[in-house]
């Protein structure tokens, strides 16, 4: 509560007065610091419980993973990926979807490859967070041709996916790709996603077909700010 409330001051009080701390409670410290943006000290909060010896969870690797994400501390993910690997999680699909999400987002591409394929089973997290690495790392061919060969396997894409393919049209400028997605967003019903909606326009205003955007902005039944905002 005092966390959602922005009350970071008071949530450490009474963490630190708690005469026993379980993982439960490390981790609503650790997600209150991330929801706060307070990196450093979820970093710091991550380090003091590996001390204590505190047994994590998956809650609490993927709170550690997005820290580390969010803070591009490429080292200390990879030391958390270690504890991981010898843990009961190292299968864990959404873990290792977080463990690609900061390998892609501290640029190390081939880091986030390798656990990518190792996975035993993915399912469309896995995937987005791979094609999303690739997009990070400035590689749009891969990119796509993992959005298609994920599609091959039967596995649906979702918005992160289309936002994501988007993006690496934009990066290479590829409209008749672009266009293609578009009719794959109008087929599953994302055309009223703002979020989808809004890379849409960007893509094709990076492919400089400015009368796409155009249409695509008008076709719209309410304009969101992100949605203006592509569209300046």
């Amino acid at each position: 509560m005092y966390m959602k409330c922005g009350s970071i001051d008071n949530a450490q009080n009474v963490f630190e007065n708690m005469a026993t701390c379980d993982v439960i409670s490390w981790n609503v410290m650790l997600l209150g610091y991330l929801k706060c943006g307070q990196g450093q000290k979820a970093l710091a909060l991550s380090r003091q419980m590996r001390q204590d010896g505190v047994q994590p969870d998956a809650v609490t690797f993927i709170g550690f993973l997005n820290v580390c994400a969010s803070a591009v501390a490429l080292e200390e993910g990879k030391h958390i990926h270690k504890q991981i690997i010898q843990s009961q999680y190292k299968s864990d699909v959404f873990v290792g979807s977080s463990l690609i999400d900061m390998y892609g987002k501290c640029g190390s591409i081939e880091d986030a490859e390798k656990v990518f394929n190792r996975m035993p089973t993915r399912n469309v997290v896995a995937w987005s967070a791979m094609i999303q690495a690739h997009v990070k790392c400035g590689q749009g061919q891969k990119a796509l041709a993992l959005s298609r060969q994920m599609q091959r396997g039967g596995v649906e894409p979702d918005p992160a996916i289309f936002v994501a393919v988007l993006n690496a049209c934009a990066i290479l400028a590829a409209l008749e790709e672009g266009r293609h997605i578009e009719e794959q967003i109008i087929q599953r019903g994302y055309q009223s996603d703002v979020f989808v909606i809004a890379s849409l326009l960007d893509m094709y205003a990076k492919c400089g077909s400015i009368v796409n955007a155009q249409r695509v902005f008008n076709s719209m039944p309410t304009q969101h700010v992100v949605c203006w905002t592509a569209m300046l």
